[in-house]
C-alpha cells in the first residue's frame, strides 16, 4: 500500500506578488462594433515564452476572431508580442492559437454559426489565480451604422445626465 505526503509551504514574496497582479486584456472595438448574443469562456494553448509575454501584458486582441477547423476552435489575428529574453525559442507573434472548450459548447456554437451574419470574436484575454491564460469569446452579430449612432446617443445621454446629479 503506497502513502502519499504532502508538503504545505509558505509561499515566497515572489509568489504572492504574482497572485496580486491580475493581467486583464481588453477588446475595447468588440462592444461597438458586434451585438454579443452569448458569450463562452475557453481556455488556450500557448507556448513557454508567450505566456510570459502575457504575463508582461504585452498582447493585443482588438483584431482577433475565431473559427472552426476540423471540429475544433481556433483563433486568428491575436498578437502576441515576442518575449523579450527567449532567444531562438520564441514564437512567432501572430499564429493561429487553438482554443480549448467542452464539445457540447463547441456544438452548440457550430449549430448558431449556421445563421446569417453570425461570427465569434474574442472579448478579452486573462490570467487565472493558477497562471492559466482564459479567453471570453462572444458569439456576435455586427452592428449596423444606425445602430452604432443610437450607442452613442444613450451613452452621451447617460454621460450628461450623471453630470448633472452630480452638480446637485
Amino acid at each position: 500500500m503506497k502513502k502519499y505526503y504532502f508538503c504545505l509551504a509558505e509561499t515566497t514574496g515572489k509568489d504572492n506578488e504574482m497572485a496580486e497582479k491580475n493581467i486583464y486584456i481588453k477588446n475595447k472595438k468588440a462592444s461597438f462594433e458586434y451585438e454579443t448574443l452569448q458569450t463562452y469562456t475557453a481556455g488556450i494553448v500557448l507556448t513557454g515564452t508567450e505566456i510570459k509575454s502575457i504575463r508582461d501584458g504585452k498582447a493585443n486582441v482588438t483584431e482577433a476572431f475565431c473559427y472552426f477547423h476540423n471540429g475544433e476552435l481556433w483563433c486568428k489575428g491575436m498578437h502576441i508580442s515576442e518575449y523579450s529574453y527567449g532567444s531562438y525559442n520564441n514564437h512567432t507573434p501572430d499564429r493561429e492559437r487553438k482554443l480549448l472548450l467542452n464539445r457540447r459548447e463547441l456544438n452548440k456554437m457550430v449549430e448558431k454559426l449556421k445563421d446569417k451574419g453570425i461570427t465569434i470574436i474574442v472579448l478579452s484575454m486573462y490570467l487565472t489565480q493558477r497562471g492559466w491564460a482564459k479567453v471570453d469569446i462572444a458569439l456576435a452579430r455586427g452592428k449596423k451604422q444606425f445602430d452604432k449612432r443610437e450607442d452613442m446617443k444613450e451613452r452621451d445621454a447617460k454621460r450628461d445626465m450623471d453630470r448633472a446629479k452630480r452638480r446637485y
